[in-house]
């Protein structure tokens, strides 16, 4: 797992379309952009925007050897002050599943939440039938908390989530 960077567009673009059905019942729709290597671009320089103004945090998953990506990690909507949270975001291409990388990553992402952005809190939300995902969130120490109903347009429909949090500790905020 490392930053992602804009050298990375073309090695995204190509593991995203690879997966586009396998992640079209999970994931909103797309535009036809979103799966080139322009596309992927445009979303990075956009996601180092959020880095860069504090507001994000995204990182790549990478094969050892090759160096190929095999999905994304994200942290988003960074709030400080006294809230102190984000949410995540992750996708694993689907060779890849089934291996533990997505619960390694989002259990390295609430590290990097709590020991070099100092956040209390990081929230997920999944599918009420997404049962990978939340295995993988109950394997990093996510709690469930609530549902959202509607909470997302997903496959052609406004679909519910389940919510889950996870509480990194329970310091005062700086």
């Amino acid at each position: 797992m490392r930053g992602v960077r804009v050298e990375d567009a073309a090695g995204l673009a190509d593991t995203l379309a690879r997966n586009r059905a396998f992640m079209a019942p999970v994931e909103p729709w797309r535009s036809e952009v979103f799966y080139t290597e322009a596309g992927q671009a445009a979303r990075i320089e956009a996601l180092l925007a959020e880095r860069d103004g504090g507001r994000g945090a995204s990182y790549v998953l990478v094969e050892a050897g090759s160096g190929a990506p095999v999905g994304m990690i994200n942290l988003g909507g960074i709030a400080l002050g006294p809230l102190r949270s984000c949410g995540v975001g992750y996708w694993v291409d689907r060779a890849w599943h089934g291996r533990g990388l997505a619960t390694a990553a989002v259990e390295e992402v609430c590290r990097i939440a709590r020991d070099e952005i100092g956040l209390h809190r990081v929230e997920a939300g999944t599918l009420v039938d997404n049962l990978a995902s939340q295995r993988v969130l109950a394997k990093a120490g996510f709690e469930r908390y609530g549902l959202a109903p509607r909470y997302l347009h997903i496959n052609g429909a406004w679909r519910d989530h389940i919510l889950f949090q996870r509480l990194l500790h329970d310091d005062p905020p700086p």
